[in-house]
């Protein structure tokens, strides 16, 4: 399997979903759409979204049906990225090697622009009865996706990341930040493209396993990019997170020991993936590819 390959066919899928799903950047109010469209077509692996598809192609569904829930997934990444960028909240000045959406576009206008991904992403998931999904399973994905994406997922990881700068944290609640700010949104992605294929319970509970571990090994890896990764790669500064007093995992427990931990969750996926066969190939290269990912 060339998985960059696929990650890229399955991206650009994601991409044109968006193209049509977004807006066009004449539609009145111009600006608005033009800042919608700045920040979702900026960059990056569609990886979420990408796991979605892949999620619901390894369960036997046809992918190009869940395009709208990958799509939505997406715009919602967009949108909490967007408003991480703010000032307000961590001040980065680039991303993806870009001026950040408020950068360009002014703050109040960039707050809009996320509000507005973030309303479209939940218009998108409501239209997946349109492609013959029965109502009560996009319903039951709409509460996953929103769940994800609330107080008690995204959200609820910002506000306890943002409490927690210039303060002493226990691994717990460091934990409890990445398992939400950023796993949060892995789990939803996951477990709806599972969904939306008609997953048996069994099925499920692994997936979940897999998706949260997949999430917390992500964010690991990201808090070692912050500090050994390339600012070219990257597209944005490194040290960031230093800079700003927040405690991560190699801040907390030493470079080696946060890649041990990275490898750990890595190996939790694997094996949450043994129940599946060869058809879960894509996702056990997706987690082993988290430790040698560069940005």
């Amino acid at each position: 399997m060339n998985w960059q390959q696929e990650l890229t066919t399955r991206a650009d899928l994601i991409n044109s979903s968006l193209q049509s799903l977004l807006p066009p950047a004449s539609c009145y109010p111009p600006v608005i759409h033009e800042a919608m469209r700045y920040s979702s077509f900026a960059g990056g692996k569609r990886l979420r979204g990408v796991l979605t598809l892949a999620t619901a192609g390894m369960l036997g569904l046809e992918e190009e049906r869940v395009l709208p829930a990958a799509a939505a997934i997406e715009m919602i990444h967009t949108y909490s990225l967007i408003h991480d960028d703010l000032p307000a909240m961590d001040d980065d000045d680039y991303r993806r090697g870009r001026p950040t959406c408020h950068r360009v576009f002014g703050e109040a206008i960039a707050i809009l622009a996320g509000d507005a991904l973030l309303t479209l992403a939940f218009e998108t998931l409501s239209r997946l009865a349109e492609g013959g999904f029965a109502s009560s399973v996009v319903l039951q994905v709409i509460q996953e996706v929103a769940s994800g994406a609330g107080s008690r997922g995204l959200v609820g990881g910002q506000v306890v990341d943002l409490e927690s700068e210039g303060k002493d944290i226990e691994a717990s609640v460091l934990e409890y930040i990445h398992r939400h700010k950023t796993g949060a949104l892995f789990r939803a992605a996951i477990r709806s493209g599972a969904i939306l294929a008609g997953a048996g319970d069994k099925e499920l509970t692994a997936l979940t396993g897999y998706a949260e571990a997949f999430g917390l090994a992500f964010q690991i890896t990201d808090d070692i990019l912050d500090l050994a990764g390339s600012e070219e790669k990257l597209g944005k500064k490194t040290g960031r997170d230093l800079a700003r007093g927040k405690v991560t995992y190699p801040g907390l427990f030493g470079m080696k020991k946060a890649r041990e931990m990275a490898a750990c969750q890595v190996e939790k996926c694997l094996m949450s993936l043994a129940v599946f066969g060869p058809e879960a190939e894509f996702l056990r290269e997706a987690a082993l590819y988290l430790l040698s990912r560069q940005t």
